[in-house]
Order: structure tokens, then C-alpha cells, then sequence
């Protein structure tokens, strides 16, 4: 065979693998982003006010949502290494340490989101969109402990290559969201009307509805049942437990520092006022709808590169590591087109303000500058991970996002007061 059709061969091989492994991660993301969506739309439908409040106050709750998210992120390339070695006693460990995981990190991390009432004032935060910020995020901080125990089995469960049930449980949580936000935020079925918090009542019942579920799953499926995940009790064991931290506190860094940026964009959106700050959260949202794509493939590639590695083929995972991020890389090509022509109507479907519309329109056209390199990082992270190599990129994260990204949207956006555009150019740079 030809060497150029070996190659060939070698790819496509490579991309089924990720896509068969990402086509349900996909569902998850779009499904865990629906819930996003179907915050903005039914808040949006409430007037200004609401939709700037649910977005500082989503913005702030990411913050918290992302340690958690990074951090168990490691479980991942983890279980990914020991399933390919096929060593199933590894792979239970390491899911039994994940509890012990669960309980460090929920108690300071729900700490934080209760502190919202101090920290959005003190950082200028409009006053007409305190309460509704603050609400929101007291609200869903209910769901966090949940939201990290289904982490826990989420992960363990895409290291084993078992994507399916983690977009089953996201459509859940999505229908749970949705109809619990025509219950808490309209007041429907006797239920007090709460605006845009009802928001975040709805997302912690539906997190709590996903992480039973999931658990009922995982305990009940036989393609789980040769790791006796829950067959006994087990003590934290130091080696496996720091291994995770030593992975997952960078992966968090990465994502914190990525996610951090377009929280710390918010929060600037919000001293500049309602209008501005609804706008910037229908370009936000939008963008962010369309990344869960390539982070979908990013998943899968870390998945399929783990496999590969504790397999012992570290040349054929280095080749797949390279094709998820070519993937990744062509999808947000496709999506950053796709703004550019229907930047107008993907506002429309958001709100009906005149003022904001016209300005996210603009901002969606800013969105569309950054989406290709975007790909490009997502999947490169991915490989990455497969390989545990997570403390560099990390670092990349931090220069790329804050000194140069943060930095320049500040500066220009509002010290120098030229405004949201600006800020949208600062995020591009980095």
C-alpha cells in the first residue's frame, strides 16, 4: 500500500474512533449548553434586568463550576490509561477515590458561591442586577455537591470508552431544566414567581436528577460490573489521589483560566449596564453553544489517546492526537462562517430589544474571529491530556488569556472607555 494511502487509512481510522467516541459527548454538551440557551430565551422574555442578572450570575457560578469541571477532568486520561492496559482493579480505585475527591472540594466551593453577595458588589456590579445575580447563584449552589459526584461517575465512565449514558443523562437534565424554569421562573403549578432566580432553582433539581440517575446507571449496567465500583469501601489511597490532583489542579488552571476570561468579560459587561451585558450574553452564549462541537472531539481524543498509550502505542497516539485537532479545527471553521453570515438572525432568536439586538450582532461578528484558533487549542489540550501532560498548556493558558487577553480588553474596553467591542478584541487576542 502506498504510503500516502496508509496514511489516509490511518486518519480515517483515527476519526471514527473520535467521533464514534464523541458523537454522545457531543449530545451531552449541546444538551448541557440547551440548559444555557433555554436560561437566556426564557429570561430574556422577562425584560433586560433578568437576562443581566442570570448572566452575571451564571458568569460567577461558572467560576466554581470550572474548578470542579477541571479537576475532575483527570479522571479521564486516567481511567483511559489503565482500561487500555486492562487493569480493572485501577480503574475501580480510581472512581472510589473520586468520593473522597467529591468531599474536599464541595464544601469550599459552595463556600464561594455564597460569598456572590460580597464580591458582585464590590466590583461595581450595576445595583438593579445584584439581587437577581445573587439569587440565582444561592440558588443553584444547592446542586454543586451533586454536580461534582456526577463528575466523578461522568468521567469514569468516558475513560472506559462508555459515552452513551453521559448524553442520556444530560437530555434528562435539559427537559428537567427546561420545564422546571416554567415552573419556578413564571410561576406555573402554584409556585411563587422568581424571575430569572427560578433559573437556578430548576438547574440544581435537574443536576440532582442527573447524578441519581447516573448513579442508578453505572450500579446497574452490566458493562460496569466487572469493576465492582461499589463492592466495598476504600480509604484514600495517596498515590492514585494525588496523581488526580496533580493532574486535575492544572487541567482546572487551563479551564479557569479560559473560562475565568469570559466570566471576568462579563463581569466588565455588567458595570457597563443592563443593555450591554444582555448583548454580551447573547454573543457569549451563542459562541459557547457551538464550542461544545470541538470539545466534544476533544474529550474523545483524550479518551482515544489514553487507550492507545496504556496500550503501549505511544507513535499511534501521538498521529491520533494530531487528527482530533485537525477535526476540532474544522468545525469551528464551519461555525465561525456561519456567523459571519447570519450574525442578525442568530440575535433575533434571542431577544427582541432593539438596542440590544443591534449591538449582539456585533459582538456574535467579533465571536467569529477567534472561533478557528479555538479549535485548534480545544483539540491540541485534548491530545494533551491523553498524554497527562497537563502543566504547560496550563501556563500557555494563563500568558494567552490574561496577560495578553485580559489585559488588552481592560485597557481598551474600559480604561480607555472605548467599550464592548473592545473588550470582545481583547478576548480575540488572547
Amino acid at each position: 500500500m502506498p504510503a500516502s494511502a496508509s496514511i489516509r487509512a490511518r486518519v480515517a481510522a483515527d476519526a471514527r474512533t473520535i467521533v464514534r467516541l464523541g458523537g454522545p459527548l457531543l449530545a451531552n454538551n449541546l444538551a448541557v449548553a440547551g440548559m444555557s440557551f433555554a436560561d437566556t430565551i426564557m429570561a430574556g422574555r422577562l425584560g433586560a434586568v433578568d437576562l443581566a442578572g442570570l448572566a452575571v450570575g451564571a458568569s460567577y457560578f461558572n467560576l466554581f463550576l470550572f474548578m470542579g469541571l477541571g479537576v475532575f477532568m483527570a479522571v479521564s486520561p486516567t481511567v483511559a490509561h489503565a482500561h487500555g492496559a486492562d487493569d480493572a482493579p485501577r480503574v475501580a480505585s480510581v472512581l472510589r477515590q473520586c468520593w473522597w475527591l467529591v468531599a474536599l472540594l464541595a464544601v469550599p466551593i459552595v463556600t464561594g458561591m455564597w460569598q456572590a453577595g460580597l464580591v458582585l458588589p464590590a466590583i461595581g456590579i450595576a445595583p438593579e442586577i445584584l439581587p437577581v445575580a445573587t439569587g440565582y447563584v444561592k440558588a443553584v449552589s444547592f446542586g454543586m455537591p451533586a454536580l461534582l459526584a456526577f463528575f466523578a461517575l461522568r468521567f469514569t465512565s468516558e475513560g472506559l470508552g462508555h459515552t452513551r449514558p453521559i448524553m442520556y443523562m444530560a437530555v434528562l437534565g435539559l427537559v428537567l431544566n427546561v420545564c422546571g424554569n416554567w415552573v419556578f421562573m413564571y410561576g406555573k403549578l402554584g409556585m411563587p414567581s422568581l424571575g430569572a432566580v427560578g433559573c437556578g432553582v430548576a438547574t440544581a433539581i435537574a443536576i440532582w436528577a442527573m447524578f441519581l440517575a447516573m448513579l442508578l446507571y453505572v450500579r446497574a449496567h452490566r458493562v460496569y460490573r466487572r469493576f465492582r465500583f461499589f463492592e466495598r469501601f476504600e480509604r484514600p489511597n495517596r498515590a492514585i489521589f494525588w496523581e488526580l490532583l496533580r493532574l486535575g489542579v492544572p487541567i482546572a488552571g487551563s479551564v479557569l483560566a479560559e473560562g475565568g476570561l469570559f466570566v471576568a468579560a462579563a463581569l466588565l459587561m455588567g458595570v457597563m449596564g443592563a443593555t450591554i451585558a444582555g448583548a454580551h450574553q447573547i454573543a457569549l452564549n451563542y459562541a459557547s453553544f457551538m464550542f461544545m462541537v470541538p470539545l466534544a472531539m476533544s474529550s474523545a481524543t483524550t479518551i482515544h489517546v489514553g487507550h492507545l498509550l496504556g496500550r503501549g502505542e505511544a507513535r499511534a497516539a501521538r498521529f491520533a492526537g494530531l487528527v482530533g485537532m485537525g477535526l476540532c479545527a474544522t468545525v469551528m471553521a464551519v461555525s465561525a462562517s456561519a456567523i459571519l453570515l447570519l450574525n442578525e438572525q442568530i440575535a433575533a432568536l434571542y431577544t427582541k430589544d432593539p438596542q440590544v439586538l443591534e449591538l449582539a450582532g456585533t459582538l456574535l461578528l467579533m465571536a467569529a474571529l477567534f472561533q478557528f484558533s479555538d479549535g485548534v487549542q480545544v483539540g491540541a489540550a485534548g491530545a494533551l491530556r491523553g498524554f497527562k501532560d497537563t502543566t504547560v498548556p496550563m501556563v500557555i493558558c494563563l500568558i494567552s488569556y490574561w496577560v495578553i487577553g485580559f489585559s488588552l480588553a481592560y485597557v481598551f474596553g474600559v480604561l480607555q472607555g472605548r467599550g464592548p467591542v473592545y473588550v470582545w478584541l481583547g478576548l480575540t487576542a488572547g
